[in-house]
């Protein structure tokens, strides 16, 4: 790839030296994204260049330090994977997954509603990503179709943890930002509250967006989008299964005492209809993953030059170094069943569903055929010290300041 039209400036060259830098793809308020090729293994990541002073002079860098401190520790099939942060004194890299095949918003936009299957295997690998925040004490605040993005072969992968918060016992979520649409209606009454909820509620907005190709809860006027929300408002269309207009009623409950929670969406008929192996076994214990190394993965960074037991030392106390990068990001590409987040009944399965498809080559999402979401993965947690408190914090005064100024800036609207 062509790197040139950045890689001009030396100071790129001296910071990120193990990646080739290509085109960009993509340029926000305060930063950019490339995409480059990671030079021990080459495999593509994605690479966010932020500047400091513009994020400074905008006031994010909370959002930004929280988004990352998130996605370092989190190791999941179903969410966006950190690699490495590179701090230099006037920019940030972030190297992260790189995740080819756009929003799920997008998807929903150019397909319109979906077929049932195709929505519960989404609904499941999303519902998966964020039962793993909601055990690591992390609650999302912000999901929504366009922090739901799309891999090659469109597995889901939850991303922009921006608003997130780690919740500890007897401490508070400060503000409670996100858009109106997704959002449920304690969080815009500004009422108590303890955190999983608010994402079963935006999980039930986005089941009903996959399986409608619409909003349940959508006005050009913010109050009586609110007023809607507050007073659960909205109709079932009369193509839903018995089972999804089962299921959505119970996510989309405006008490949140008595709204579905996760285990309960878990042992739902409709969600549990075809669900991969992988996705029905909860991850080991984080502490357990930890330890847990990949024998083979181990051997091909050793290849590469770099000492074992310093890996090994590297990788349970979970370091950022070139070696543990280098091994992450062949345990992420390697397309086989493991022997633990997956469980080897499913490797049968796995050969059929790879077989005569090209690796590296996205199936077209037109195409009707598409592989149900296995992946391969070890998966891995957060360090001892964010396991220590393990209760929610029951209920905060929230103010939705963010509203009307950070909001959906593309909706989903009823004439699809």
């Amino acid at each position: 790839m062509d790197g040139s039209s950045y890689r001009g400036s030396s100071s790129v060259d001296m910071y990120l030296p193990n990646y080739k830098l290509g085109k960009t793809l993509g340029i926000g308020s305060f930063g950019k994204v490339k995409i480059a090729e990671h030079a021990l293994t080459r495999h593509k990541v994605a690479i966010k260049i932020l500047n400091r002073r513009k994020i400074k002079n905008m006031e994010m860098e909370e959002k930004v330090r929280r988004e990352i401190k998130i996605l370092r520790l989190f190791m999941h099939p179903h969410i966006i994977r950190l690699y490495e942060v590179i701090e230099t004194p006037t920019d940030i890299y972030v190297v992260m997954e790189y995740v080819k095949s756009g929003e799920l918003f997008d998807y929903i936009v150019e397909k319109g509603r979906l077929q049932e299957d195709e929505a519960r295997n989404f609904f499941q690998q999303i519902i998966s990503g964020v039962e793993y925040c909601h055990r690591n004490m992390v609650v999302h605040r912000d999901l929504k179709p366009e922090n739901l993005l799309l891999d090659s072969k469109w597995n889901v992968k939850i991303a922009d943890f921006g608003l997130s918060n780690i919740m500890r016992d007897g401490h508070f979520l400060k503000t409670s930002c996100g858009s109106p649409n997704y959002a449920a209606p304690e969080v815009i009454s500004g009422k108590l509250y303890a955190g999983p909820e608010v994402d079963v509620w935006s999980c039930g907005v986005i089941l009903y967006a996959l399986l409608c190709g619409t909003l349940p809860f959508d006005d050009e006027n913010i109050p009586n989008l609110f007023k809607k929300i507050k007073g659960g408002i909205y109709t079932l269309p009369s193509h839903l299964s018995p089972g999804a207009r089962d299921l959505i009623p119970r996510m989309l409950v405006v008490d949140p005492m008595k709204r579905m929670t996760i285990p309960e969406i878990r042992q739902h008929p409709w969600f549990q209809a075809r669900l991969p192996r992988y996705l029905a076994v909860p991850p080991p214990d984080t502490m357990q993953q930890a330890k847990k190394i990949d024998e083979e993965i181990l051997q091909e960074v050793i290849k590469m030059g770099f000492d074992r037991n310093q890996l090994i030392e590297s990788l349970r106390n979970r370091m950022q170094n070139e070696a543990t990068v280098a091994y992450y990001l062949l345990l992420d590409n390697r397309f086989r069943v493991s022997n633990g987040y997956l469980g080897a009944e499913f490797q049968e399965t796995m050969e059929c569903a790879f077989n005569g498809m090209h690796q590296n080559e996205p199936s077209s999402p037109a195409g009707g055929h598409r592989l149900p979401g296995f992946m391969d993965y070890q998966g891995m947690g957060l360090k001892s010290q964010f396991l220590v408190e393990r209760k929610w914090a029951l209920g905060l005064q929230v103010k939705f300041l963010c509203s009307l100024g950070v909001s959906n800036g593309r909706m989903l609207r009823a004439n699809f």
